[in-house]
């Protein structure tokens, strides 16, 4: 079992815990400890913010040239801990190792990459007529991360953070911190400045809660369930801190009527399998029209019924498990609900694949004849459950689509000529075409109930900066 050490404040020092306790992570492929780690404190977090504000004092000064060449570094170091990340991620979320290490860790690798775009040709300063506009850093953010991809969301607050000039205290999930604090022996083998990274591991209840009302962080950004996010933006209320939230989805996937569906679908329905469809952006809700359904389900059938589970330490195409019990039980609940409400179960079901015994596997699982009153096309899934809509017209389709309190994302298959003009109408912060996931660099981030601000690349930059506004300079 893999233990790390208690806390880590300034870069460069590992610390005990003011208080805290200790918290085994429960392998979800083995249902057996896999790492042992110290659950912080509200003194941890007072500790951290105090190193952080420190620091400030002298990051928020740097250079440009000297945040580029410190995130080149990070980048390099990144590269030589892959293996360890990854088996890392295996062993605690269940993310097959083939996945891991590729998409896992290079979603992390990326956040950085495109941050380090971003800030290269970034204007630190604008003209807008008479006046001068300055974007600088806020101060000490506060970053409490998921874990279903725990190195992309740290990435995607980490690197604008610093590229901004600014300090940070981390809590990453403890249902998976070893990355978080691989990241941090990372970020110390890179350089970064004593006090500039600090990390906390603990729990939402405890350590998130301390981070979300603490009165000197000027900025808190979070990445987790609406329900969550609801809790830390009412923490953060009473000091009127910025609050940046990524939070849940229930994305469609409009097939547009008369599609080249062995064309289009499988790239775009294989997007609720992957990382067993532990994705917030996973597009579950799949509308066809009418005069396709039986083609579409067939698809959608055969693709999820010869997709393997398996160990997730073991190399290969096949998904692993879902993170913990407590999401299994949901997972299983979710689809007994919808065969009681009377969907039709294509492939999959209830219970355990054949081909294991223990671990918190779920059978990759469809439905057809959904309606939108179902639990099902309600409820955030996080699993690898895909439920088909059937549609009479186009219009229909698309409210259909916007039938959610989320707004995360969207995706269209079919024609992209055809798909722009939809795209437009489909109340989502980001809508693929004939893909599934986001590109590099685009902004991240969703309407409604699915949060605020974004991330990645220049508007992920900018959201980490404050806005000054200078008057009576010449030009």
């Amino acid at each position: 079992m893999k233990k790390y050490p208690c806390q880590r404040r300034a870069v460069h020092t590992w610390v005990d815990s003011i208080g805290g306790k200790r918290h085994l992570v429960i392998s979800p492929s083995t249902e057996e400890p896999c790492t042992e780690i110290t659950l912080g404190t509200a003194a941890d977090v007072d500790a951290a913010v105090a190193a952080a504000r420190e620091a400030f004092k002298t990051w928020s000064l740097s250079t440009r040239e000297e945040r580029l060449a410190l995130m080149e570094r990070i980048v390099e170091e990144f590269k030589k801990r892959i293996p360890d990340l990854a088996r890392s991620l295996s062993s605690e979320m269940g993310a097959p190792i083939s996945l891991a290490s590729t998409r896992q860790v290079g979603a992390g690798i990326g956040g950085f990459l495109g941050t380090m775009e971003a800030l290269k040709d970034f204007a630190f300063t604008e003209r807008h007529g008479p006046n001068l506009v300055a974007y600088e850093p806020i101060g000490v953010v506060g970053m409490i991360t998921p874990w279903n991809w725990p190195l992309n969301q740290i990435a995607l607050k980490v690197a604008p953070a610093l590229a901004g000039g600014n300090t940070m205290v981390l809590k990453p999930s403890e249902e998976c911190p070893g990355n978080a604090a691989i990241l941090a022996e990372i970020m110390d083998a890179a350089g970064v400045p004593p006090g500039v990274f600090n990390l906390v591991q603990g729990d939402g209840a405890g350590v998130g809660t301390a981070i979300a009302a603490h009165k000197d962080i000027e900025m808190v950004s979070f990445t987790g369930s609406t329900r969550a996010g609801i809790l830390v933006a009412k923490s953060a209320a009473d000091t009127v801190k910025r609050v940046h939230q990524e939070l849940g989805g229930k994305s469609p996937n409009l097939v547009l009527p008369g599609s080249d569906l062995a064309a289009f679908l499988p790239a775009t329905a294989s997007g609720v399998l992957v990382n067993s469809g532990q994705s917030c952006i996973a597009p579950t809700r799949i509308l066809v029209h009418k005069d396709q359904e039986a083609e579409a389900v067939g698809l959608i059938k055969n693709l999820f019924a010869s997709t393997e589970v398996g160990d997730p330490l073991e190399e290969g195409t096949h998904i692993g498990p879902v993170v913990n019990k407590a999401q299994y039980a949901k997972i299983q609940d979710l689809i007994q609900s919808a065969i009681d409400e009377g969907a039709t179960l294509e492939t999959g079901g209830t219970g355990l694949p054949s081909n294991v015994n223990r671990g918190y596997y779920i059978r990759p699982t469809v439905f057809s004849g959904v309606t939108p009153d179902m639990r099902i096309a309600k409820e955030e899934t996080f699993g690898p459950v895909a439920t088909v809509f059937r549609y009479d017209t186009l219009d229909q389709a698309i409210e259909m689509a916007n039938d959610t309190e989320y707004g995360l994302s969207a995706v269209i298959s079919g024609d992209p000529a055809a798909a722009l003009s939809v795209a437009g109408k489909l109340r989502a912060g980001m809508v693929a075409v004939n893909d599934w996931a986001p590109q590099p660099g685009a902004p991240f981030g969703g309407y409604k109930q699915s949060g605020n601000g974004r991330e990645a690349g220049l508007f992920g930059l900018k959201d980490f900066m404050e806005v000054k506004s200078i008057t009576g300079i010449p030009a």
